[in-house]
């Protein structure tokens, strides 16, 4: 089978679902290993494709505002959420009473976050384990459970929001541009629009991938928080950080 077969399989594949891993493109393909990450690595030179961990996704700004399981998120940038995560968790104080959202680098925020007496709230229902694990005074948000991507949502989980003020707010975003924050699940749009209008500072947690890309419903402005990703963006983005070392 010709290189450019093997490529228009592979697209096909990746068509017709949100991610594939290597085995299955050996498996499907008969292939050897060498000869699928071969053909992965032309096919994401050809900005086609990204790279994730074990696989690959299609390169375009619906496999990003899709809304992906928490599982394949995982897969995701790897790197540039721990980088994002890590510079997040640092600007936690002693005592803080935090909002996490649920997602994946919330989840890599923890085992980073150094102080004191911090008191933790989250509709993540994959961040229960990690913060037990560290030990952490923490309160789950009540609500609609969506198991898809591991969180509670809907109108009883934003009135359980109410109750709390928070001295800094995380949230994660499927997409975003320079006026907007997006997610394409109305009632997680309303738990997040509520969390933002409890905290004294917001910031939202998005890799540079994500920019120039749009979902369902926006949730909040740029202008809203602040923005912390991995790398430089283009000159119409303002109020955003680059994730780095603190000193």
């Amino acid at each position: 089978m010709l290189t450019i077969e093997r490529e228009k399989m592979i697209l096909e594949l990746l068509k017709s679902k949100n991610i594939i891993k290597t085995s299955e493109i050996i498996k499907k393909l008969g292939v050897s290993e060498a000869t699928a990450r071969r053909d992965l690595d032309l096919l994401e030179k050809k900005n086609l494709i990204k790279r994730v961990f074990g696989g690959a996704i299609l390169n375009d700004n619906k496999s990003f505002s899709n809304d992906l399981d928490i599982k394949t998120r995982k897969t995701i940038n790897k790197e540039e959420k721990t980088k994002i995560a890590k510079f997040a968790a640092s600007l936690i104080e002693d005592s803080d009473c935090i909002y996490l959202d649920a997602g994946t680098t919330t989840l890599e925020m923890i085992k980073f976050i150094k102080a004191k007496d911090v008191k933790i709230v989250t509709n993540g229902l994959n961040l229960i384990d990690e913060l037990e694990r560290y030990s952490f005074t923490f309160y789950l948000v009540g609500g609609k459970i969506k198991t898809k991507t591991s969180c509670t949502i809907g109108h009883s989980a934003k009135e359980f929001l109410k109750l709390f003020n928070f001295n800094k707010v995380f949230l994660g975003a499927n997409g975003f541009d320079s006026n907007a924050f997006s997610t394409p699940d109305p009632e997680e749009s309303l738990v997040k629009e509520t969390a933002l209008l409890q905290g004294e500072k917001v910031y939202f947690l998005c890799d540079s991938s994500k920019a120039d890309s749009h979902s369902l419903i926006n949730f909040a402005t740029f202008s809203q928080g602040t923005l912390i990703t991995d790398k430089k963006l283009p000159k119409i983005y303002k109020n955003y950080i680059i994730a780095e070392e603190k000193k």
